[in-house]
C-alpha cells in the first residue's frame, strides 16, 4: 500500500519560496505509469490543482501558477517537490501530495496534507 507524507515549513513570509516535499513509501516514484500531483486548499475554498509529474519525468503546471512553480523528483529518495515562488497570504493553504495511475485518472492515494500560512 503505497503511502505519501508532504512537509513543509508552517510559516513562511510573504515574498519568499515555499518548498514543499513528498516522500512516498511503499511504491516507486518511476513505476508505470503513475502521476504525482500537488493539490492545495485554502481556507474555506475548494481544491486547486498545482501540477505534477509522471512516471517518465514529464511535469505538468497549472497554467494559473506555473510562472511561480517548479516541480522536480530525486529518485533516489523516493520523493518530488514542489517550489513556490514569492508567495502571498493569498497562498496559504492545506498542501496535498496525491498519486494518479495515469495523467487522466482520478487521484486514488493521497497524503495526508499539511498546512503552510504565509504570514509576517
Amino acid at each position: 500500500q503505497v503511502q505519501l507524507q508532504e512537509s513543509a515549513p508552517d510559516l513562511v513570509n510573504p515574498s519568499q519560496t515555499l518548498s514543499l516535499t513528498c516522500t512516498i513509501s511503499g511504491g516507486s516514484i518511476a513505476t508505470n505509469y503513475y502521476y504525482w500531483t500537488w493539490i492545495r486548499q485554502p481556507p474555506g475554498k475548494g481544491l486547486e490543482w498545482m501540477g505534477g509529474i509522471d512516471y517518465s519525468g514529464s511535469i505538468y503546471y497549472s497554467p494559473s501558477l506555473k510562472s511561480r512553480t517548479s516541480i522536480a523528483w530525486d529518485m533516489r529518495k523516493n520523493q518530488f517537490t514542489l517550489q513556490l515562488s514569492s508567495v502571498t497570504p493569498e497562498d496559504t493553504a492545506v498542501y496535498y501530495c496525491a498519486r494518479a495511475p495515469r495523467v487522466s485518472s482520478p487521484f486514488r492515494n493521497w497524503g495526508q496534507g499539511t498546512q503552510v500560512t504565509v504570514s509576517s
